[in-house]
């Protein structure tokens, strides 16, 4: 059994179906983000059963944000031109990290969320540094923790404070 997480955008409508035994259960897509170099996005079908799809219906929406755990499933079914293959996520737990009624800023029509996952979320952009201001802002940090550590310490004892 093949495990899979992370954080990913349910990219489909949410529609609670039931089997013919009247299990409930939720097939949806999630959207992932490629490496930051690539643009676009990794598409992904995922079932989540019972209380699970049942509590995700009524949550979230198209366009939330999600972290997901499952297990990476194949299943096959039989048509006019033989038997069909599908690879899918059957969801363990989910859990939000948006929010139905807040997440109006982000994505809900398929072009907005093939635009997000293209050029990133434009609301919260990545801070892109190159690599002399990466050293730069580590050497600044290494000073300002070294002039607060000293100041600390002078406040907080002296020498004749210490035990040994």
């Amino acid at each position: 059994m093949i495990k899979v997480h992370g954080v990913c955008r349910i990219a489909s409508d949410l529609e609670l179906k039931h089997t013919t035994s009247n299990i409930p259960f939720v097939a949806f897509t999630v959207a992932v983000n490629k490496s930051y170099k690539d643009e676009g996005a990794y598409f992904h079908k995922v079932i989540a059963w019972r209380l699970l799809g049942e509590n995700l219906v009524k949550y979230q929406k198209k366009g939330s944000q999600i972290y997901l755990e499952g297990s990476l499933t194949e299943r096959t079914y039989e048509t006019e031109n033989g038997n069909r293959y599908i690879t899918e996520i059957v969801a363990d737990n989910i859990e939000y990290l948006s929010n139905k009624e807040t997440d109006n800023n982000y994505p809900q029509t398929d072009e907005e969320i093939d635009e997000t996952f293209k050029h990133g979320n434009p609301t919260n952009p990545p801070k892109i540094l190159t690599k002399s201001q990466v050293r730069e802002d580590k050497k600044q940090k290494v000073k300002e923790d070294a002039d607060g550590f000293y100041e600390t310490s002078k406040l907080l004892a002296s020498e004749e404070d210490l035990p040994f």
